[in-house]
This record gives structure tokens, sequence and C-alpha cells, in this order.
């Protein structure tokens, strides 16, 4: 047996205060109420989730001077802090659960008198134990060491250390988690990194920076993979000169032409697969910024799992860094739609509420894939399983994680392993021409995966998406999601083939429709006219009886004659955040700005195009719901073929070398 390290004390690259309480936390533990105090009243549940998200601050501050470096901070005399945090606490029960490791050392160098470090474990319901303490009293200072079971971490629970100054300042000079691990363990994995980009040439330019420039992270690195597929390149950055510089043999740009995420990230699979001295492959976006430690505790947790793993990381919010988007995401089998896994409360807010006041964050949560901003790959996994489907963007990333558990290998999103990303919140995939993907890609995935023989509740809420589109005026978005089941409906065939161009019809097609023409400023619009306007706050949010009786109502509204002057002007302008169904419901016209704030687009309420859409709509739906069962075999038979490198690389021929693309 060998020591191996785990995971190691680090502070903020750039001592950006809006992540210190990822790394640092100067307050005190307050924790929120248990879920079986508040029992099951949903007016009580309800209240209690609003106080659980309530600051718990004091205000007291910790200052960017404290950071002495990577991995050193200094705590001023009489004050005290904990390294019970995102990235500073040990996520024991993903460790007990996944790995090897049933035991780990912690390792606590400090300097300065009369200081106090305190080790504290968790349980899965929250609460914490004090299991270890150690000062330097007279000393100048001092190496502490404890011997840390994992025994007690089956359903959740972490260890962290709280250190106390005395008359004195106290540096904190490292701390390292580390763990005996056999012979053929010691060694850590490679990594191929994979970034797909399109048209983000700085943001890509800054990532490759980031990850060239920690020096710790660089043994890990086989190859850095940039898939190019837009026109602005990456190359004409002016941040890109430094990464590749300092990245050298190690950068490869790949030029190709624009296959969406999944072609991009298949491509990274293929060349890693294809290359072979990677252990593992590492799926990033290019719109992120990297915690490049990250990286190195995702392999080393790789490195130890029981059985090959896919190892994610989490996603913070890149315009409040402080906010952990989600902490795990599950597909719901009977409805077929993603969703955070049980117990997860999204958009949480480190800056206002630890981690040691959190109850829920202390239990383990179990996914069923990870997404592909982060996400470390088993080249013994794609080997087995293939690469992505060609879906070109959404519900790739699922369906491989959900591929992946069938075929025995876990997805684990990893506590201490993130990126910040703009959040899924502020984008709105289901109104544009990201419809067709949406819609398609998650019937595709279904097919291949749900237990249900008809899909269960998949194909019944698709119906009740289309109505709901179509009440509120998207016409475009209707057909889309119309088009995208015809596609369906024609067989796995035709996936790879459409690839390449499918982006370009699908855009093509929905400039026809005015609820697709798009317009920067606002005067491109007529003016809001109404002969009478609403006596009711129109953005007011209907009670859950009000919503079903308008969804019971709303149809048969369409198919009256709209009123004349929606003709030619406007009867409101609707906000994207108030763009409800049962809001857009109500008008005969309006202009909707889109979730993205940078433009908008007129609705108008047309009952002849809601009356045959309603009929196709309807048509199709009965079509897919009676072919289902034959569907899903004929998608699973071929899943393999599709997947294959071989398929990919026919798809990917014109860019490979030899293959004939433009010079």
């Amino acid at each position: 047996m060998s020591t191996r390290l785990l995971q190691r004390q680090i502070l903020p690259l750039d001592r950006d205060l809006d992540v210190v309480p990822l790394y640092v936390d100067v307050e005190d533990a307050v924790l929120d109420a248990d879920k079986y105090s508040v029992g099951g009243s949903r007016a009580a549940k309800e209240l209690n989730h609003a106080a659980m998200r309530q600051s718990t601050t004091t205000g007291r501050q910790f200052h960017p001077d404290q950071i002495e470096s990577r991995t050193a901070l200094r705590v001023p005399a009489q004050e005290h802090l904990s390294l019970g945090t995102y990235f500073n606490a040990f996520p024991a029960s993903y460790w007990r659960r996944h790995t090897i490791v049933d035991a780990v050392t912690l390792t606590i160098t400090v300097r300065g008198r009369g200081a106090s470090v305190v080790v504290h474990k968790s349980m899965a319901a929250g609460h914490s134990q004090r299991v270890g303490s150690a000062e330097t009293g007279e000393d100048d200072g001092g190496t502490f060491t404890f011997d840390l079971t994992l025994k007690p971490f089956v359903d959740g629970g972490w260890y962290w250390y709280d250190v106390l100054a005395g008359d004195e300042d106290v540096v904190v000079e490292s701390a390292e988690w580390t763990a005996e691990v056999p012979e053929d363990r010691l060694a850590h994995g490679t990594v191929d990194v994979a970034i797909t980009t399109m048209n983000r040439p700085d943001f890509c330019a800054k990532l490759l920076g980031q990850i060239a420039e920690d020096e710790g992270l660089r043994p890990y690195l086989d190859t850095v993979f940039v898939m190019e597929q837009g026109t602005d390149k990456v190359v004409d950055s002016t941040h890109f000169d430094a990464a590749r510089d300092a990245l050298g043999d190690t950068l490869q740009v790949l030029e190709q032409g624009n296959l969406g995420g999944s072609g991009g990230y298949a491509r990274g699979q293929l060349e890693s697969l294809r290359k072979g001295t990677a252990t593992y492959a590492l799926m990033m976006d290019d719109d992120v910024v990297c915690e490049p430690e990250g990286i190195i505790r995702a392999v080393t947790f790789g490195d130890l799992a029981k059985r090959p793993s896919i190892v994610g990381g989490h996603m913070f919010n890149i315009y409040s860094r402080s906010r952990l988007h989600s902490f795990g995401e599950v597909v719901k089998s009977w409805r077929f739609w993603w969703q955070s896994a049980p117990g997860v409360l999204q958009d949480w807010d480190f800056g206002a509420r630890n981690l040691r006041s959190t109850r829920w964050l202390h239990r383990r949560i179990d996914v069923d894939y990870n997404g592909w901003f982060m996400c470390l790959i088993p080249r013994q996994v794609i080997a087995e399983i293939g690469l992505s489907l060609p879906l070109f963007l959404k519900w790739d990333d699922s369906e491989y994680g959900l591929r992946a558990r069938e075929a025995g290998y876990p997805t684990v999103t990893f506590p201490g392993a993130a990126v910040w990303h703009v959040p899924w919140t502020d984008k709105n995939d289901a109104v544009d021409w990201q419809s067709y993907f949406h819609h398609r890609n998650r019937l595709v995935a279904a097919l291949l995966h749900s237990p249900y023989p008809r899909g269960g509740r998949m194909v019944r809420e698709s119906m009740y998406h289309q109505i709901m589109h179509l009440v509120s005026m998207q016409y475009s978005t209707a057909e889309l999601r119309l088009r995208a089941m015809e596609e369906v409906l024609a067989g796995p065939e035709g996936l790879h083939d459409t690839l390449p161009t499918k982006l370009g019809e699908v855009r093509e097609f929905v400039k026809q429709f005015p609820d697709a023409q798009l317009a920067t400023e606002r005067e491109a619009f007529p003016p809001v006219r109404r002969r009478k306007p609403s006596r009711k706050d129109e953005t007011d949010v209907p009670s859950r009886s009000a919503q079903l009786v308008s969804a019971a109502l709303m149809p048969l509204r369409q198919v009256r004659k709209p009123r004349p002057l929606s003709r030619e002007y406007p009867e409101a302008e609707v906000a994207a955040m108030d763009a409800k169904w049962y809001r857009l419901g109500r008008f005969d016209s309006a202009v909707v700005s889109m979730n993205d704030g940078t433009s908008a687009a007129m609705y108008q309420r047309r009952p002849e195009q809601f009356r045959e859409l309603m009929r196709r709509s309807t048509e199709l739906h009965q079509q897919l719901l009676r072919e289902w069962p034959r569907l899903a075999a004929e998608y699973r038979a071929q899943l393999s073929d599709v997947t294959s490198p071989e398929a990919w690389e026919r798809t990917l021929a014109p860019w490979l070398p030899g293959g004939g693309a433009d010079e």
C-alpha cells in the first residue's frame, strides 16, 4: 500500500470575493429544520423552503489579502474560520460509496502560536460532530495528522476542519487529504480534454489559458482538443497565443463543420479513442470558467473508483458565482424529462447560506447523468458503449449517462469538481429553432431508454405542450415540433446523414413564421393599441384552479375571430419572464421578448393555422403512440451502429486527415 493525495486545500485563483464562500467560510453554522419535523403539509413545506433560502450571513468579512498563496491562508488574531466549504470540505459519502478508499488521513500544517484546529464530520441528516482537535500552544506552528474512517458515511456526510487563531495571526500553510491505496492505483490517470467551440473565441481562449496556467494540472493532461466549428475562430482571439505557447504540443485545434455539440464531442471522443494514450476524455463547454483543481479531483476519483465511472462536475452561475445551479440531475422515467435529483434545491446561494447550515447538501445525491459542460468519461466506457448519438444538441449527454448505466457504468456528480457557466434558466430552448432538436432528441432518448411500453406519460405530455405552444401563438415552434416527430417516425437511419445540414434547414424553415422573426429594436413593431384594456393586472400568477380553467377554455378561444385592431397593432408587450401560456392565450397579438434579452417578436393569433396544426398534432401523436413499440425496438437495435466509431468516421470524413475537406 502507498499514500495517494486525494484532495488539498485550495484558495481562489483570482481572489474574487464572490467566490470566497465556496472556499472559505467565516460564518456560523445555523442548521435548517429537518423535513420530518416540518411534516407533510404543503404550506408548511413551502414555508420551510422559503426559510431555508433566507440568508444567515452576519456580515463578517474575509479579506483577499488573507490569501497568501493558492494553498495557504491567514487567520487574523482572535478570529476563526471554517474550511467546511464546497471546495475544501471532504465529500466523504461519495468516496465511501463509489471508491475503494475506506479511510483517509488529514494532514494540516499551521504557522503561529495559540492556534487551534478542530475537525468535524457530518451525517446525512446534516448534524455535525467534533472528531478531533489539536493546538500549537506556545510553539511557532506544527503539523497535525488525523486518521479518519469512512465507515459512517453510507447515506451522506462530509469531513472538514475549522481554524481558530489566538493572540497572533495564524497561517494555514497547507491541508491534504490522503489515503493508502494499492500499488496499482498509485499512479494517476491522464485526460484528453475535449472542448467544442462555436464562435466564442475569447471565452474558449481564456478557458485554454486557465487550463494551461495551472502547474498542478499539467501532468494530468494528455491532449487538449478544441473542436472548432465556427467562423469566428479561437486562433484569432488575442488570448490564444499565450495559451498555445503554454500548452505547446498538448493543444490540438481541429476544424470541422458545425455538427453541434454532439458532433464536436463525438470528434473528441473519437480522437481520444483512436489515440489510445489517455485514461479519460473530459467533455467541457467552451464558455465556462474552470477551477483546474476540479479536473485533478475528478481524475483522482475516477482512478480509485470501484468500477469505471463517469465523473461529472457541478455548474455554478457565471453571473452570480456563489450560486450553485444544480447539485445533480436525473431523468424521470415516467415523464422522461430531466430534472434535479430528489431532495435537491436548485440555484443554491452559498454566499447566503453555507454548507454547514444546509441540511440537504449533506445527503449523498445519486444521479443518472452529468451535463457535458464538465464530464469525465473513461476511455474504457467509450470503447464499450460507443460515442455520442448524432443529435446536434440537447439530450446527448443525458442519453449517454443512461446508456452507460444500462451497461453497468455509473455516473457520479462529484462535489469539489465544478465550472462556472451560463445557467439553463437564462435560456429558453423551447420556443426557437432549438425546440426542433429538443423535442426530436427527447423522443429518441425515450425510445431508447424508457422502461414503459409506450413511453409512459411522454406522448400525452408532448400533446399538452403542443397545445400550450398553439394557445401561446407560437406557431413556428408547434410546426417545428411536428417536423421533429415526423423525423423520429422515419427511424434512426437519417440521424447521421442530416447532421451537417439540419440546422440550416430548420433556421430557413422558421423564417416564414412571423412569431420567429426577431427584431432587436422595439421600434420595429407598431405601438400597443387595444380597444378595451383589461381591468386586471395581467402579470399576476393565477392560482392552480384558475390555470386548470384556462387550460380547458383557452383552446376553444383560439377558433374565435380575432379582434380587428389586433391585426395591425399588438395588444400588449410581454416580457420573457411573463410569457406563460395562460397569459399569452388572453391576447390576439403581442410583442414578446426573448429570454436572452436581445430581441423580441410579434405574435398574432390565427384561427385557421391553429385548427390545421391541432389536427396534425392530434394525428401525429396518435400515430406515435401506436407505433411506439415498433420504433423503440428499431432504435434500440441500431443504437450500437449509430454510435460506433465507424459511423462517426463516415460523418466526420470531410474533416478527418485525408478525408477530402477543403483546405
